[in-house]
């Protein structure tokens, strides 16, 4: 039976399209930034890092196994404060933690900034790996859709399952797997925009580069700062979807 339709009074402004849509376009930007001018590496997940240990293990480079066990250790730690901060935060500030968490991620990019060519990669790796894993871990559904913001591989397979769903309803009324579907190819497409961007940009400004991710990141923070403290006011203690 097809889901009657939901109107947008039932999600939050954190849990809207166009902030996660905005999240993966920066998201696709570190990415290209972390890969062209620190290390050739993509920080906005872990699986490349815990293959690399495991190799070294195997190979008995036990200095470098060691070694990824920091970027690895990052993760776990942007994972660990974002579960754990979202209560005391909008009981004290009333605001909600994804609002703080935007404001720590514009902090963050502002100091990357300065960074220079010349510093060790480590350091803007692990400041990456700690802001990917607080939006990943904070920003989780999209309008009623799980969905990632700082990587695409549930988002090309989603795309795969939503084209059989296609070809398996090619005949039939019923096209409810089709928003979802749109969703995903959503996510995959800015993350590209991002990266593509990206790559532009940090070719021509280098490190600096990674300052043009603040201003999507200043409207979403306006905009759910804005939210938090008018029209959401009184809806401060419910927790976006997925949580």
């Amino acid at each position: 039976m097809k889901e009657p339709a939901t109107t947008d009074k039932h999600y939050l402004t954190c849990e809207r399209n166009w902030v996660y849509f905005t999240l993966i376009w920066v998201a696709g930007f570190w990415g290209a930034y972390t890969y062209l001018l620190r290390g050739n590496v993509f920080c906005n997940a872990q699986t490349g890092n815990v293959v690399l240990m495991g190799m070294a293990l195997g190979s008995r480079q036990w200095g470098t196994a060691l070694y990824y066990l920091v970027p690895i250790s990052a993760y776990i730690l942007g994972a660990f404060v974002s579960e754990l901060l979202p209560n005391p935060i909008k009981h004290r500030l009333s605001i909600r933690w994804d609002t703080l968490l935007i404001l720590i991620e514009l902090l963050g990019v502002l100091l990357l900034g300065f960074v220079p060519e010349s510093a060790p990669v480590q350091i803007s790796q692990v400041g990456i790996n700690f802001l990917a894993s607080m939006q990943y871990n904070t920003f989780r559904q999209a309008e009623g859709v799980a969905v990632a913001t700082t990587f695409v591989t549930n988002h090309i397979r989603q795309v795969g399952v939503g084209m059989a769903k296609e070809l398996r309803h090619l005949h039939k009324p019923d096209k409810s797997h089709r928003p979802k579907l749109m969703r995903h190819l959503g996510m995959l497409f800015f993350f590209i925009v991002g990266a593509v961007v990206g790559t532009v940009v940090c070719r021509i400004f280098l490190g600096r580069g990674i300052w043009l991710t603040m201003l999507p990141l200043v409207v979403i923070f306006l905009t759910l700062l804005h939210a938090d403290r008018t029209t959401e006011k009184d809806l401060v203690e419910q927790k976006p979807a997925g949580h």
